[in-house]
């Protein structure tokens, strides 16, 4: 949502869509993706679609799974390129989207799973690095890249750092927090601070 705001709804003529978790989880657990076409974005005109993938295979369970990997599709050269920081764990799970997603685009795409992702170095650090690896991409390769330029998906020469990729977020966080109420500071009443209780109203007996 962040990129979006920032970057994306800055860039009018950008055809590229950051599909949430949610949606990319229902897409791969679907058996027929046609029949979630209303509920998705149009993707007729999109060039690029990054799509966060999850282990998890129980959708009766909340919070289920335990590792995120990154997809990107290049809708305009039909390759859909998998980024995970724990090898190979979630390649199978990226397949099934890509599988999926190939219904949807009824387009034919070449997977590509990425052996040169930047690897993590825990169990925890995996969302930290879709989001690092999905900013780099969209803001230091496609969103930079003129019409005629050939991006290189690689990211061999990249260094993801975990820990300054949670002090970011947390600065992002931090910003619309702010933001926010400075919001709501601006829209209070100018008559003041009401002296009434702040008790939830209880019911009468009438």
């Amino acid at each position: 949502r962040y990129l979006e705001h920032e970057y994306l709804n800055k860039n009018p003529r950008s055809k590229i869509i950051l599909l949430r978790p949610s949606m990319s989880f229902l897409l791969m657990q679907t058996s027929d993706p046609l029949t979630l076409k209303s509920a998705l974005p149009d993707f007729s005109t999109s060039t690029h679609i990054f799509l966060p993938v999850n282990n998890a295979s129980e959708v009766e369970v909340a919070e289920a799974g335990s590792h995120w990997s990154l997809l990107l599709v290049s809708v305009i050269d039909a390759v859909a390129f998998h980024y995970d920081s724990l090898g190979n764990d979630n390649e199978r799970h990226a397949h099934t989207v890509c599988d999926k997603l190939e219904v949807l685009l009824g387009l034919r795409l070449r997977f590509l799973h990425m052996r040169d992702a930047p690897q993590q170095e825990n169990g925890s650090d995996c969302g930290v690095f879709v989001c690092m690896v999905m900013k780099h991409l969209l803001l230091d390769r496609l969103l930079t890249a003129e019409a005629e330029d050939k991006v290189n998906m690689t990211m061999r020469d990249h260094f993801v750092n975990a820990n300054g990729g949670r002090k970011e977020i947390l600065k992002v966080a931090e910003k619309f927090r702010k933001e926010g109420e400075r919001r709501r500071s601006r829209s209070a009443s100018p008559f003041g601070k009401s002296e009434r209780s702040k008790s939830p109203p209880r019911i009468g007996d009438d």
